[in-house]
């Protein structure tokens, strides 16, 4: 990005100036330390939104971490006011308390859209940003248009130790910052067999249950007794025959 000193239309010359500052700024300062480097593009390009620490240290790398060029690059691509709009519209697999068992292959689905104005442009993309990324790789997005939605799926695999993972995915531009609502897995993985038996404990109930008693069909085979009561078995001697 070039700098022209000379006089230009309204707002232009704003922006001259505001990127000057930057270059001020910056000219002051000598590190080779990449965590300083990338802490030192954070506030130069904080305001009026802080900038992440992978947006800036994709910025610096993509420069061989030259702090003055990175800036330029921020300024001339990716401004903060021109990212794409994102809204998670619904997470239909979302669930804290899913059970499931090592190494085990499973999909999982986010439904979003474009919330804002503009087109998206093409190259976005959906990936991992925190957390266990469970193997999932990245996922391209189509060119939304404003109001327009899409499912995101990526195939993911549960990690081999049972315990409770999480994972933090967002929306990408083309130049790699994050914009958007974030998308979270959350997953309990647990002892192989485990859900097996769960299963088969959740019927224990049903099977120890008493039967429901059946209606009484008598049986034409069998002769039926007739009981006399105790007066008429104990009738006078000299009435019987």
């Amino acid at each position: 990005m070039d700098v022209d000193n000379s006089d230009n239309t309204t707002g232009v010359g704003s922006s001259l100036d505001i990127e000057q500052s930057l270059l001020h700024q910056f000219s002051c300062m000598g590190t080779t330390d990449k965590d300083e480097l990338i802490k030192q593009l954070q506030k130069l390009l904080g305001s009026p939104s802080p900038l992440n620490y992978s947006t800036a240290e994709f910025f610096l790398d993509m420069n061989n971490w030259n702090l003055q060029a990175a800036i330029c690059s921020y300024l001339d691509i990716d401004a903060p006011n021109v990212l794409p709009s994102m809204a998670l519209v619904s997470d239909p697999d979302a669930s804290e308390t899913e059970n499931v068992e090592p190494n085990t292959q499973f999909r999982k689905s986010w439904h979003i859209s474009n919330s804002g104005t503009e087109s998206w442009p093409v190259g976005c993309y959906v990936q991992c940003a925190d957390g266990d990324c469970f193997g999932g790789q990245r996922v391209h997005l189509p060119a939304l248009q404003p109001g327009q939605g899409a499912y995101v799926v990526v195939e993911m695999t549960s990690p081999p130790i049972p315990g409770i993972y999480q994972s933090k995915w967002r929306a990408c531009s083309p130049s790699g910052s994050y914009f958007g609502d974030p998308m979270w897995a959350i997953l309990t993985v647990v002892e192989q067999g485990t859900i097996e038996l769960t299963e088969q404990l959740s019927h224990f109930n049903e099977l120890g249950a008493i039967p429901p008693l059946m209606p009484q069909v008598p049986n034409p085979f069998v002769p039926h007794t007739f009981h006399r009561d105790n007066k008429q078995d104990s009738a006078p001697p000299d009435e019987m025959c």
